[in-house]
């Protein structure tokens, strides 16, 4: 049965276009066939992937506004089992395009469905917003990965997050669960890191995945080479943790 998993935090930077990445490149190194759609116009999942977006035929933008059939969007990557539904710049304008549309919040849902049967798993990396194309992976989506960064501010507007989950699960999608909260950008030198992970576990207990994501050097290296970091740097600590993340996520 075929896993939709939307990647969603309403807050910039916190590693969710990496954990999209690394996570659905761990997916596919344990033998899964993993679809990664970029939901975000920013499109640094595509780019982390080597996608040239200037040469793009099409995109999730096309899927999403002219209706194309989204086997035309799908991109082979240099990964093995592992696909990808790029975005593109032009996804800044599809809300106000999709805003008059019937079923408006299901679009995205109707586009998976189509490929949904390739696929063990697909995962949606959303943009830092709770805006309609978020709402549609939401909507899409069988559950949620939150990534939560350790810094200052981490939990700041993750109630709002969970008010828009809770929103869509009561409206749209009542099958929608948290899968879980991922700790990121982690450094056990610093006191604060500690302080955030002790705060995200007394709030969530069970829900935040035991394999934590430390910074890392070779992981911000990795996109600019287009490559995953279990290709870029396969012994390093992000390729180790996001490999145990995986594991976590098919036990889940």
């Amino acid at each position: 049965m075929t896993r939709i998993i939307a990647l969603a935090n309403q807050k910039g930077g916190v590693g969710k276009t990496t954990t999209a990445i690394n996570l659905s490149a761990a997916l596919a190194a344990d033998g899964k066939r993993v679809l990664l759609v970029d939901a975000d116009p920013q499109a640094n999942a595509s780019s982390g992937l080597g996608v040239e977006i200037r040469e793009l035929e099409a995109s999730i933008y096309e899927c999403l506004v002219n209706g194309i059939d989204p086997h035309k969007a799908v991109i082979e990557t240099e990964v093995n089992n592992l696909h990808l539904i790029p975005s593109h710049i032009d996804l800044v304008g599809a809300e106000i395009e999709m805003l008059n549309m019937p079923d408006r919040e299901q679009l995205l849902k109707r586009v998976l469905q189509q490929v949904k049967s390739d696929y063990d798993y697909i995962l949606i990396d959303c943009s830092p917003s709770l805006g309609l194309i978020t709402v549609n992976a939401l909507t899409a989506a069988d559950s949620v990965i939150i990534p939560v960064q350790c810094e200052f501010f981490a939990l700041e507007g993750i109630a709002k997050l969970l008010n828009t989950i809770k929103i869509i699960k009561s409206q749209l999608n009542p099958g929608l669960n948290i899968m879980g909260f991922v700790l990121t950008m982690y450094d056990n030198r610093l006191r604060l890191s500690n302080q955030v992970l002790e705060e995200v576990k007394r709030h969530f207990g069970d829900l935040v995945f035991h394999s934590v994501i430390a910074r890392n050097v070779r992981l911000s290296e990795a996109p600019s080479h287009g490559q995953t970091i279990l290709d870029y740097e396969p012994k390093s600590k992000g390729a180790v943790a996001y490999k145990a993340l995986a594991k976590e996520v098919m036990k889940r």
